[in-house]
């Protein structure tokens, strides 16, 4: 489990994709975040959780499944990008974001940014079937940024979105302080939203 608080940044170094297996191969080196992680352990990398399959001095390797490579903007990563990185949360830790699961909903884009003195306003675009999920006030991870939502779209629009206003310390320290008009994002919605809806399928006969 993580929290949305980026611990870093990370540089990737390459990319191999498998279309034999529908994987790829990521490589990005990322420093002391490093320190302590184990083969096998989980690692976000722009808020998707993956696992350590090769250690190296700064350095990690990880296997990306087709189906993130589908759902998430991992695949479009390229040899020089930085990414937001940070490690799962340790059991009795603080809870400084919110439950973050690493398991991206889909893909969302920034349509507009407005500096406001000493924050920015971003607007992002997102899926019809992921705006249910998303309330003003409510939470939300994008690109594994633990983010709070200050407005959303009318239900009844066609072109769905939401906003979130960043603070100059997530502007400097993650990667969305260089996002720019038609960039796209990672966005993963609370959890507890998407219990609430499979539940009222059930209440309601599947008419949810």
């Amino acid at each position: 489990m993580f929290t949305g608080i980026v611990a870093g940044r990370g540089t990737i170094l390459s990319l191999k994709k498998q279309p034999a297996s529908d994987t790829a191969r990521l490589v990005l080196e990322a420093g002391d975040i490093l320190d302590g992680l184990d083969l096998g352990g989980s690692i976000a990398i722009n808020g998707v959780c993956l696992s350590a399959v090769e250690l190296a001095a700064g350095t990690v390797s990880v296997d990306v499944m087709g189906e993130t490579l589908l759902r998430t903007t991992t695949g479009a990563l390229a040899a020089g990008d930085t990414v937001n990185l940070e490690r799962c949360v340790l059991a009795g830790g603080r809870l400084d974001g919110h439950v973050v699961q690493g398991h991206v909903d889909g893909v969302g884009t920034l349509v507009r940014r407005e500096n406001q003195g000493a924050w920015d306003t971003l607007r992002f675009a997102v899926p019809r079937d992921l705006s249910q999920y998303i309330a003003e006030k409510g939470s939300i991870a994008v690109d594994g940024v633990s983010l709070t939502v200050t407005a959303v779209s009318p239900a009844t629009d066609t072109e769905q979105w939401f906003e979130v206003g960043l603070i100059p310390v997530t502007l400097v320290n993650t990667g969305l302080g260089e996002k720019a008009a038609g960039g796209s994002v990672n966005l993963e919605v609370d959890v507890l939203a998407k219990y609430a809806r499979r539940l009222l399928e059930f209440t309601t006969g599947g008419a949810a």
